[in-house]
């Protein structure tokens, strides 16, 4: 007849059983061991022996701690859930796992492997929460779709952003920063500039135009704009010198005046008189060819077109007598020759007594040209 297998549960059962009767037959004799020997315990040995209190509390101490040790070895013990339905108790050998499985000590000596795959999904959980045995459990986890959705889901962290100013006018806001407050500034700074070129463009005293542009802004430029160009009064020309008499004239009037000079008179020695030429005529100066602002317009390609003659060193014999009259906001310049142009002023060659300087004029500031000669008045 064969022996029936014992089971690690009974195992306990029974070791559990032969402790408490241990100590119930321990019990008895020390309370029963006062008759012996009142200040010692004795054993229940033949013959009897008797220790002292503190010796016997010694040997509780070794007995009890033993016992504890051997019910926590006992303890470690688990229950495992296989994917057949059935289960194992025993102690998880964790250094014995590979790729394969890992042995489980179900007994004394007795040790039993089992892979991975024959364990529950809630085990092998359990197994990934060991560092150790997480690589090796990874793969027989399945995966749900809670799962996959946490591990794939994109956290969206919204980036920081700058609080927004509360909602004002246009005007307000401007003037609660600093940046409004530098526009604002510069937009006025244009403003009186732009008065200051409609006064140069309308002949207008620049002061006036730009002082009620600082007062009514816009509203000054255009309705300068609208106005015509004030226009310089022109100087007064010189009128044409009387043409000289004709030679025949003149000839017939010294003819009345002197007798001796008239045809068939003879002359006791011989010799005639000659006839007096006329006194050439003094040659009348060519009239100003004048050009203002408003009727032209002054920049570079004008004064190259009109003025050509002016930018040479040597000029032609025709132009030479001729001078350039520019009046300015800065004064009246007469100039013989243009040295220098760009494009937004000139250089002109002025004389300064018996010297000659060079002005640079800006084409803004011109209000008239006069073409004329050198002895103009």
């Amino acid at each position: 007849m064969t022996k029936p297998e014992v089971l690690p549960h009974d195992l306990e059962d029974l070791f559990i059983i032969r402790a408490s009767t241990f100590f119930r037959h321990l019990a008895f004799v020390i309370s029963h061991s006062g008759a012996l020997c009142p200040p010692t315990f004795s054993l229940s040995f033949r013959p009897a022996i008797c220790y002292p209190n503190h010796i016997v509390r010694k040997i509780f101490w070794i007995i009890g701690l033993t016992v504890f040790g051997l019910l926590g070895v006992t303890a470690r013990a688990d229950t495992f859930k296989l994917v057949t339905g059935d289960s194992i108790t025993g102690e998880l050998l964790a250094g014995s796992a590979n790729d394969q499985g890992i042995q489980v000590k179900v007994g004394e000596g007795d040790y039993q492997r089992v892979p991975w795959a024959n364990f529950s999904q809630e085990d092998l959980k359990k197994f990934r929460q060991t560092k150790k045995l997480e690589p090796l459990v990874e793969p027989f986890i399945e995966i749900t779709q809670e799962d996959k959705i946490a591990k794939t889901e994109v956290a969206i962290k919204p980036p920081p952003r700058l609080e927004r100013p509360p909602p004002q006018s246009l005007f307000g806001a401007m003037f609660s920063s600093g940046v409004g407050l530098f526009i604002l500034l510069m937009l006025y700074a244009g403003n009186i500039y732009a008065a200051y070129e409609v006064a140069i463009f309308r002949a207008q005293p620049p002061a006036l135009v730009c002082g009620i542009a600082a007062v009514a802004p816009i509203a000054a430029q255009i309705i300068f704009l609208s106005m015509p160009t004030r226009m310089q009064p022109a100087a007064a020309a010189w009128d044409a010198p009387p043409e000289a008499a004709p030679a025949a004239t003149v000839a017939a009037a010294d003819i009345a005046v002197n007798p001796m000079q008239a045809e068939g008179v003879e002359h006791p020695s011989g010799l005639h008189l000659a006839h007096t030429e006329p006194e050439a005529a003094a040659p009348s100066l060519p009239a100003p060819t004048i050009f203002q602002r408003g009727q032209y317009t002054f920049n570079r390609r004008f004064l190259e077109t009109k003025f050509a003659g002016f930018f040479p060193v040597v000029r032609r014999d025709a132009e030479k007598d001729m001078v350039l009259l520019i009046k300015a906001a800065r004064g009246q310049y007469i100039a013989e020759r243009i040295s220098r142009i760009a494009a937004n002023d000139m250089h002109l060659q002025v004389r300064r007594g018996h010297a000659t300087e060079e002005v640079m004029v800006p084409f803004q500031e011109i209000q008239e040209i006069r073409l004329q000669h050198k002895d103009t008045p």
